[in-house]
């Protein structure tokens, strides 16, 4: 929501202790996201079939539906029988200073989803990542991925904050992938206790993406990528944007693509997110994406990515 005003007008620094205010917003936004059903929508959008496992309320059924028709496969959600779906509500005033709440909702019974059975319905999981969820659910699934000897991918973003030392561990000691921000990595450094070293020696690759300064990716045996952001002609919204970069990542490594053009793909998807409101409001046209892609990196990155954006849309 948008308050057409300035919170600091409304706030009494001698009344803080008895706070009771009320915010008449001119402009009101609903729009889908949760950075699970935002990734599995970009891998949809290129072409693939991904799995949601997630927990969502009584209120998922049009959501379902709509992932559905992007090429989600939805049928491991759980569906609570008293919880709504969990959601972010911000409202912003003219100076962009912002009151928001966070909903968990729904997401407490994400614990309650046994991965194993997934594993089997889908007659075998790729990949599993395991992003911002129920602190107890991500450590489950990973436990359950290891077990299964399906590849991880960690990416605690958000819940960093939120996880002990010893779940954050837990999360990234035998990953296949660990995608983090800057930021994040040094959360994740403090919360782990473990040099950066001694992160990459337990992962497989890390990738800590950097905004505006695109993305880099080392691993425990010296390799180290340097790979530049996609400019962006037009900016009108960064929310969503490293959940698309992590859905062209890793759409580009399910078809056996290097590290490389993992990241070229990841950047150049995000960029069209960057470019729209909204986490799941774009198409992905082919020819824009490979044109962006080659203008970016050059026509032998494009080529080598062209041949697998034919289910793209």
């Amino acid at each position: 929501m948008v308050f057409p005003g300035r919170f600091e007008e409304q706030l009494l620094s001698e009344r803080l202790d008895r706070v009771s205010l009320s915010f008449l917003a001119d402009r009101l936004d609903v729009r889908e996201g949760g950075v699970a059903a935002n990734i599995a929508f970009g891998l949809g959008r290129l072409g693939l079939r991904p799995v949601l496992v997630g927990a969502a309320g009584t209120d998922f059924a049009e959501y379902g539906s709509r992932l559905r028709k992007a090429g989600v496969d939805t049928d491991s959600v759980r569906v609570s029988e008293s919880l709504h779906t969990a959601r972010f509500v911000c409202t912003t005033d003219l100076d962009q200073n912002q009151i928001a709440t966070f909903y968990a909702g729904a997401m407490t019974e994400a614990s309650l989803i046994d991965l194993t059975e997934t594993h089997a319905r889908v007659d075998g999981l790729d990949l599993v990542l395991v992003g911002a969820d129920d602190p107890d659910a991500m450590t489950r699934h990973t436990a359950a991925a290891h077990r299964l000897g399906i590849p991880v991918a960690a990416d605690p973003s958000q819940q960093l904050a939120r996880l002990t030392p010893r779940q954050t561990r837990s999360l990234v000691d035998g990953a296949f992938l660990l995608f983090t921000n800057e930021y994040e990595s040094a959360l994740l450094l403090e919360r782990t206790g473990w040099s950066q070293e001694e992160v990459l020696a337990r992962v497989g690759a890390w990738i800590v993406t950097r905004g505006a300064d695109g993305v880099l990716l080392r691993t425990s045996d010296g390799t180290r990528l340097d790979v530049p952001a996609v400019p962006a002609a037009n900016v009108a919204d960064p929310t969503g944007v490293g959940d698309a970069f992590r859905a062209g990542f890793l759409a580009a490594w399910s078809w056996g693509l290097p590290y490389a053009r993992a990241c070229q793909l990841g950047c150049a998807l995000a960029t069209v997110v960057l470019g729209s409101i909204g986490t799941q409001e774009y198409d992905v046209s082919p020819a824009a994406l490979l044109a962006s892609i080659g203008d970016a990196y050059g026509g032998t990155a494009a080529g080598e990515i062209a041949a697998h954006l034919v289910g793209a849309s």
